[in-house]
């Protein structure tokens, strides 16, 4: 089965054919970093990392580019409170951002621009759009796009969804970077600066300004991956009117496609409702990390629910998350234990024993448009049928070793394994993940006391700067030896203690 993604551009399940065979070219929105990211942000961020794990699964070379909005009108709004320079203030949430990427184990972007660093390229790309007639300057010096040119020369503003056109209020335009729903107007590409924009702007041939939140991101998917590249990934939330824009004022400036293929995730829900901060369901990964939960049990949660359904995210399903990954700790443990470390580099080593009725139902799974629940029924399936042949003591080596590696394929894409460490059982991965959790919230009670009960339980943790490492302690044993010498009786004995 070819792998296939249902595209928002033909509201369909197509097959996926990158551009260059091999070779796929992905882009995701990324964070606008004027605060923490909340749990809804990161099951969009995770989706992403799952696209580009499986991907990689499936053999292709990704260049993965994720831009940095610091420059817009809730970063400007926030920014005029402190007295920090743009700068300073954005750069204490995108190192944020990405401490709580590494927490999920997401991969790293290949390419992270920031807005801010490519002024040059949104300034050419609004020339091109001014050049064609299809963007016009208003009288406070703000370039406007304009829908209505755009249509007439033959071009469709509304390919991700449908538009009224008849509520069209001609000649309106939008200055925010968040406009009404199903609202079209003409967006602003360039603002003219404003008294409350402070001190951000640069010069342009307009006057000073700043971009809008818009041609921020075509300019530089284009600039990274071309003006016509594979895939652009998103929440829903951003189809309307963000990606909307992003495609008309990429292929007005070009001519060109911009993108082959348009994936979004749905909307999460927090214990059945919206999430909002005064329901009190509003968590960014950090509240969760606070409340004792880990990285690894948050992503596992964020990826039972496929892509395209609304996902209601609870705490307990992520004690539901503790308790799966536990299972699969303690299976993976007992096969590590069967097959035996010297095996196992050689069956890391060996590509083709991983191929295995996991990886196939697994991958058949996935194939159709990631198929998530799929996958995790053939990796459950796989699990009691590999416990039972545990207890039964009816799994020799050989298998052992084949299905240890079909795991280590499995988990390339889910990314959910805990690390094994000088070999630890699952129980004392959980708490040393537990104790990096505390540590991350500088709740340093909690993660001293997680570190005594790791030492009442013979395992000693060595901070390095690579991470935190496990080392076994050496149990003692006492020995008392008779050697004779002088005493009082006209016996020769004396007693030596020591220990080992």
């Amino acid at each position: 089965m070819s792998l296939k993604f249902f595209n928002t551009l033909s509201r369909s399940v197509q097959e996926f054919a990158p551009l260059t065979p091999g070779k796929v070219g992905m882009y995701c929105c990324g964070p606008t970093v004027y605060d923490f990211a909340h749990i809804g942000n990161w099951r969009t961020f995770v989706f992403g990392d799952l696209v580009r794990r499986y991907l990689e699964f499936k053999g292709y070379e990704v260049r993965h580019v994720m831009n940095i909005t610091d420059v817009e009108d809730k970063i400007i709004r926030r920014f005029r409170e402190t007295k920090t320079s743009l700068r300073e203030f954005t750069g204490k949430f995108e190192a944020a951002f990405f401490e709580d990427l590494k927490a999920l184990n997401c991969r790293m972007p290949h390419e992270t621009p920031r807005a801010t660093e490519h002024i040059a390229e949104i300034i050419s790309l609004i020339e091109q759009l001014l050049a064609h007639g299809i963007a016009y300057q208003a009288a406070d010096g703000s370039v406007y796009f304009s829908i209505e040119k755009y249509r007439a020369s033959g071009r469709t503003y509304g390919q991700l969804l449908k538009l009224n056109f008849e509520e069209m209020r001609a000649g309106e335009r939008v200055k925010s970077d968040d406009y009404a729903k199903e609202a079209v107007a003409d967006f602003a590409l360039w603002k003219a600066r404003a008294a409350d924009d402070g001190e951000v702007s640069w010069p342009s041939p307009w006057g000073e300004g700043r971009p809008g939140w818009h041609i921020e991101c075509s300019a530089m998917s284009m600039k990274i991956l071309g003006p016509t590249f594979d895939l652009h990934l998103g929440g829903e939330d951003l189809i309307f009117p963000h990606h909307e824009d992003e495609i008309a004022q990429s292929e007005g400036a070009t001519g060109k496609p911009f993108v082959k293929y348009w994936l979004h995730g749905a909307h999460l829900l927090v214990e059945g409702k919206k999430m909002s901060k005064s329901l009190g369901n509003f968590f960014t990964l950090r509240d969760l990390l606070a409340k004792g939960f880990t990285g690894r049990e948050i992503r596992y949660s964020l990826l039972t629910a496929h892509y395209r359904e609304t996902f209601n995210f609870t705490l307990g399903g992520l004690e539901g998350a503790r308790a799966a990954l536990a299972r699969i700790d303690g299976c993976v443990a007992k096969l590590r234990e069967i097959v035996g470390s010297d095996t196992l580099s050689r069956v890391q080593a060996d590509q083709q024993v991983g191929r295995t009725e996991l990886v196939a139902h697994f991958t058949e799974a996935l194939d159709d448009d990631l198929n998530i629940s799929a996958a995790w029924a053939a990796v459950f399936d796989w699990l009691r049928e590999t416990n039972r042949r545990i207890a039964e003591k009816n799994l020799p080596p050989d298998e052992a070793s084949a299905s240890f590696a079909a795991w280590g394929k499995i988990n390339s894409v889910l990314g959910i394994s805990a690390v094994a460490t000088a070999e630890a059982p699952a129980e004392i991965l959980a708490l040393l993940e537990q104790r990096q959790a505390a540590r991350k919230v500088k709740d340093f009670k909690h993660s001293d006391a997680i570190r005594d009960e790791l030492k009442a339980k013979g395992w000693v943790i060595e901070d390095t700067p690579k991470g935190p490492k496990l080392k076994k302690v050496k149990k003692h044993r006492t020995f008392n030896l008779q050697l004779p010498t002088s005493n009082a009786c006209g016996n020769e004995c004396w007693k030596l203690n020591f220990e080992c």
